[in-house]
């Protein structure tokens, strides 16, 4: 009995053996069939070619309805390895593309045993290959199986102006690849500098999806499940920029042979009418071909111009005396000073019998006369004024005090305009100057500071905050933060922060004084090299001392003077004096932005001041 019943024991444990290898077996290929996807996704790539549609990228217009960037295709030649005929013409086919055989051979030679490529899905054989070369290869493209056509958009450039603004796109790296969770693939086209940046998320659109069933051989014989997972691709949205494209063309031709930038905005908006950065380039060689990279290193290595500097954005420059008119707006807030607060010049200011420059003119007895003749005495009591507040004795709160005040006109900050690599300039503070003059404690007063009072020494600005003052001072007071998106063509809304109005916290009665020493300056002072007969312009000139070279010429107005539509500022480096250059760059550009042209006396300037060359600027 024992024997028999350890076999019916044994019978037992081998029946329990295999019905546990039975349901084991049957857990895993449940798993397999219905709960892992991984089988199921690689039957799928052998039998399904997922094939991307490229959307057309969205447009740009500038705020007349002018088209800025348009779209142009490219083609590239994609390859399905498996369905390549080794029998096929290598010789026709290297001509059609213009190759030779040896890249043939590395070309469709890739890697298989890396994730990145398999036999049975395309990949991009030969990319960015012409219009004509594409008509060349289509005719004979049947004799070629295997092989097929991608068509994408690359971007053109209708008015060769304005690559700052615009941008250019490049191809994704492995980085963007990866951040992007599927958005982007190898080999597609991303936003890099300017709108094209800022906007790449509206301008892209959505790539569609189309799934092709193939036979065991990997030819398509039609769509899976009869294209109801397809998806259609969506273009991106149009955009309507702030620029008038006529006063852009205008603002480089002037800026043409210079270093320098000029940027011009509508005060009641914000939006930007004009920014011209020079030396520049033509946007159109940076389109997507496959001599970009030929041209995108040409531009890279002159080191001496800097095409790709943003000299609007990026360049700190000292604005001169044009920062005479916040000085003014400060000390008046502040109460150390008033409108009709008179100050003695006798060509120079002295201080422990050491003088420190101006020029002859007549008695500044109040703001709007200082202005008038950009009186340097008037600016350094100005600043020793508003330092000494609290005290000679006590700088540091003076100038901390000057520094929040500068901070609301938006100095020593980015603004946040929708324009990519936008620099802060530089505000001084009281550890700027603890840290520059260390020796003793409290070994700088006012006095060691006060040529800030008249836009030198160590503040710097963008000249985008600068046509930002320009803007601040047309509004009395009052700006929106600039930027050069108008509007989507299908209506969806600007960034909510472009329609903010801000305030630089200054008493509205304190810009009168301000607006009228403009007003004279332009029509009989510093700046009367911008007067214009039929149009009151409220100007500022500026000659920022530079120790590289020649000073550089500034100047920043508004105009007219009640209801204003533009404020600008105008940087020409090495220039001189603000009336040599800027000045009456900055008319001519009013003139056309208020008239609609420039008139004939006016034409002769306007050739006289693109045909001058200056070069090799510092900045």
């Amino acid at each position: 009995m024992a024997i028999q019943d350890f076999h019916k024991s044994r019978q037992y444990v081998l029946r329990g053996i295999f019905i546990a290898a039975f349901l084991l077996l049957l857990f895993k290929a449940l798993q397999i069939q219905l709960v892992d996807s991984t089988y199921q996704d690689r039957a799928r790539t052998t039998a399904i070619e997922k094939v991307v549609d490229y959307p057309s990228r969205g447009l740009m217009y500038d705020r007349n309805g002018k088209l800025l960037v348009n779209n142009n295709a490219i083609y590239d030649v994609n390859c399905s390895y498996n369905l390549v005929d080794p029998k096929m013409d290598t010789t026709l086919f290297c001509q059609l593309l213009s190759i030779d055989k040896p890249t043939f051979k590395t070309l469709i030679n890739k890697n298989f045993n890396s994730v990145r490529f398999s036999k049975n899905v395309p990949f991009t054989f030969l990319s960015k290959i012409s219009a004509q070369t594409y008509a060349r290869f289509q005719e004979s493209l049947y004799e070629f199986p295997g092989f097929s056509i991608q068509i994408k958009n690359v971007r053109g450039y209708p008015y060769r102006n304005s690559p700052h603004v615009l941008g250019y796109l490049s191809e994704v790296n492995q980085k963007q690849i990866d951040k992007s969770k599927g958005s982007y693939r190898t080999g597609d086209f991303i936003g890099s500098t300017g709108l094209e940046r800022t906007y790449e998320e509206d301008l892209r659109g959505a790539k569609g999806i189309r799934y092709l069933l193939k036979d065991n051989l990997g030819r398509a014989v039609g769509s899976y499940k009869k294209g109801r997972q397809d998806t259609v691709a969506v273009s991106g949205k149009d955009i309507i920029t702030t620029l008038d494209v006529e006063l852009q063309s205008l603002a480089e031709a002037l800026l043409k042979n210079k270093s320098g930038s000029i940027v011009a905005i509508e005060p009641r908006t914000g939006e930007i009418l004009s920014f011209v950065s020079s030396p520049s380039y033509d946007p159109n060689v940076l389109t997507i071909n496959r001599n970009r990279g030929a041209a995108y290193n040409e531009l890279l290595r002159d080191t001496l111009q800097k095409p790709f500097f943003n000299r609007g954005v990026q360049a700190k420059y000292p604005p001169g005396s044009i920062l005479k008119t916040v000085m003014s707006l400060i000390a008046m807030q502040e109460g150390v000073m008033t409108a009709n607060t008179p100050v003695s010049c006798k060509g120079a200011y002295y201080y422990n019998g050491v003088p420190r420059g101006c020029h002859q003119h007549s008695y500044p007895y109040n703001v709007a006369i200082a202005l008038e003749h950009s009186c340097n005495s008037y600016y350094f009591t100005t600043l020793r004024n508003i330092v000494d507040k609290f005290g000679f004795n006590e700088p540091h709160k003076g100038l901390a005090l000057l520094n929040r005040r500068l901070e609301d006109f938006g100095l020593g900050k980015a603004l946040g305009a929708d324009i990519s690599n936008e620099g802060v300039g530089n505000i001084p503070t009281p550890e700027y100057y603890d840290k520059l003059y260390p020796r003793v404690e409290g070994s700088w007063k006012s006095p060691t500071i006060m040529s800030i009072g008249i836009g030198q020494g160590e503040i710097e600005m963008t000249t985008l905050q600068m046509a930002n003052l320009a803007a601040i001072m047309a509004n009395r007071g009052e700006f929106y933060i600039p930027h050069l998106i108008k509007g989507f063509v299908d209506g969806t809304p600007i960034p909510d922060k472009f329609r903010i109005k801000k305030s630089v916290n200054i008493n509205r009665t304190y810009f009168n004084p301000i607006v009228e020493g403009m007003s004279k300056s332009v029509s009989r002072g510093t700046g009367n090299t911008a007067f214009i007969p039929d149009i009151e312009i409220c100007g500022k000139t500026g000659t920022s001392q530079n120790p590289h070279g020649e000073d550089h010429s500034v100047f920043f107005a508004f105009a007219p003077r009640e209801n204003p539509t533009i404020a600008i500022a105008v940087y020409v480096e090495n220039g001189g004096w603000g009336s040599d250059f800027a000045g009456p760059m900055a008319s001519l550009m009013i003139e056309q932005y208020i008239k609609g042209e420039l008139s004939e006396a006016r034409l002769e300037l306007k050739q006289r001041l693109s045909d001058k060359v200056i070069l090799n600027a510092i900045p």
